[in-house]
């Protein structure tokens, strides 16, 4: 019986061996797994977005979009989100624009000047951030952006959660300023 366990132990250790010696193989999934979490959520936090017609594969550090978006303004949107992600080689846009009545005008007329677009961006970055910090209580916290200007209102329980989502906003890129309208909760 000791023999039969023997060779058994033996013979599932060369079976597993190969899968661990694959060149880290392993570590490409978890990196992957880790980058279409990230990706899922990152895209769920944009209000901009439908984020139940978008649907995200990765391979390699390369992420897939597929589904369906209203226009050129989401389809852009959605790459540029996903790009920002640590980890990310390449966006492969796959996204099928669905149109709306007049959701491709709007979108267009939206586009020309890139404001809007560059808003959603700036509103979706910093609100992810927010929601990934353990310090910072991001569902209480407003972001609103107008021209690449930030306005952050809600309630945050000390000055220093207050001080980082005022930095967090004042770093995300193509921030020109930050407006604090942040309270600090009363412990009463």
């Amino acid at each position: 019986m000791k023999k039969l366990i023997i060779a058994s132990l033996i013979s599932s250790t060369f079976m597993i061996s190969p899968a661990f010696a694959s060149d880290n193989g392993w570590k490409k999934e978890a990196s992957d797994a880790w980058i279409d979490g990230k990706a899922e959520a990152t895209l769920l936090f944009s209000t901009e977005l439908n984020s139940f017609d978008i649907n995200t594969d990765v391979k390699n550090g390369v992420v897939i979009l597929t589904g369906d978006v209203e226009n050129s303004v989401e389809k852009k949107l959605a790459e540029e989100l996903v790009s920002g992600i640590d980890g990310v080689q390449k966006v492969d846009n796959r996204l099928t624009i669905v149109k709306s009545q007049d959701g491709e005008a709007k979108a267009a007329a939206k586009d020309e000047n890139g404001s809007d677009f560059t808003d959603a961006k700036i509103a979706t970055v910093i609100k992810t951030r927010f929601l990934f910090d353990g310090d910072i209580d991001g569902t209480d916290i407003d972001v609103d952006v107008v021209n690449r200007s930030v306005t952050l209102t809600g309630t945050v329980s000390t000055k220093a959660e207050k001080e980082l989502a005022l930095s967090i906003a004042r770093n995300a890129s193509d921030v020109s300023n930050v407006k604090d309208m942040l309270e600090i909760r009363s412990n009463s």
